[in-house]
C-alpha cells in the first residue's frame, strides 16, 4: 500500500497533509507519534473511512476504484473505539459478533457457510476467546471484549490488517500472545499496520512510521539507528531508548 501527497480531512479540517508513504507488503509497520499527530486518521483513511485527497494505492490500484465490499475483503480494520459499548449490540453473543467479520464474503441474506464457521472458530481459538463464544458481549470485561474484536478482525481473513491500539485493555499474557498472532499472520503473507503507544512493542515491527503535527516525521526500519534518533527527536528528547536483551525499550528522560 502506498500514499502520494495524501491529505486527510475530518469535515473541512485537514488532519494530515502531503504524506508519501510506502507500506511494505507482507511486513509489520507500526505508526507512532504524540497525541493528536493523526495516527488514527491515517488508518481510517487507509480503510476508506475518511475523506482524503492525493492518492492511496493498493497493488498499484487506487483505493477509490474498489467496490466497497471488495475493499472490505482486502482490508480489515480495528478501531480504537471498537471496545465501546455502543459500537456493537451488547445482546449479541461472542460467536455472532465474530461472525460479523465474515459479512464481506457472504451473499445477501445467505446463511454462514462451513468455511465461515471454520474461520470464526479459528479466530476465537487464536485469541483465546473460544470459551467465551456463548456469552453476550455485555457480560465481558474490557480485555475479553478486545480479544473478541481481534477475533472478528482475524475472521475477515483479509490481506491487510489495520489495527488502532490493538493492545487496549489486554493483560500482559495476552499482550505477549498478540506478538505471537502477529508472527503467525506474517508467515501467512499478511500485511500489518498498527498504531501503538507502547514504544517497546512498536519497535518489534519491521518498519516504523512516525507522525507529528499532521505530517510525516520519519519512516524507516525499526532497528536502524537513524530510526532511533528520529524517535528521540519525535518526543522532543523526553524519552531515551535502552537495549534490553534483543529488544529496545523507551524510558522517560
Amino acid at each position: 500500500m502506498k500514499t502520494h501527497q495524501l491529505t486527510v480531512y475530518r469535515g473541512s479540517c485537514a488532519i494530515l497533509s502531503d504524506l508519501n508513504l510506502d507500506i511494505p507488503q507482507n511486513k509489520w509497520t507500526s505508526v507512532i507519534g504524540p497525541n493528536g499527530a493523526g495516527k488514527s486518521s491515517l488508518l481510517q483513511a487507509m480503510a476508506g473511512l475518511l475523506k482524503w485527497s492525493g492518492s492511496i494505492t493498493l497493488d498499484e490500484i487506487n483505493l477509490n476504484s474498489f467496490a466497497r465490499k471488495d475493499l472490505a475483503k482486502k482490508i480489515a480494520w480495528l478501531d480504537q473505539t471498537s471496545s465501546s459499548p455502543d459500537e456493537l449490540n451488547d445482546s449479541l453473543s461472542v460467536y455472532d459478533a465474530v461472525m460479523l467479520g465474515r459479512l464481506p464474503h457472504q451473499g445477501w441474506l445467505h446463511l454462514p457457510s462451513k468455511t465461515d464457521h471454520i474461520l470464526v472458530e479459528q479466530a476465537l481459538q487464536q485469541t483465546d476467546a473460544w470459551n467465551l463464544r456463548h456469552r453476550p458481549l455485555q457480560q465481558l470485561s474490557g480485555g475479553e471484549r478486545q480479544r473478541v474484536l481481534l477475533a472478528r478482525l482475524l475472521a475477515v481473513d483479509s490481506d491487510i490488517l489495520l489495527l488502532d491500539e490493538p493492545l487496549a485493555n489486554l493483560d500482559p499474557p495476552h499482550q505477549a500472545d498478540f506478538l505471537k498472532w502477529q508472527g503467525n499472520l506474517l508467515t501467512q503473507g499478511k500485511t500489518l499496520v498498527t498504531v501503538l503507544h507502547e514504544i517497546h512493542f512498536a519497535l518489534r515491527a519491521d518498519f516504523v512510521v512516525m507522525l507529528k503535527d499532521g505530517k510525516l516525521h520519519f519512516q524507516g526500519p525499526s532497528q536502524d539507528p537513524r530510526t532511533h534518533q528520529a524517535l528521540t527527536a519525535l518526543f522532543d528528547g523526553r524519552v531515551r531508548l535502552e537495549k534490553l536483551g534483543n529488544d529496545w525499550i523507551a524510558l522517560p528522560n
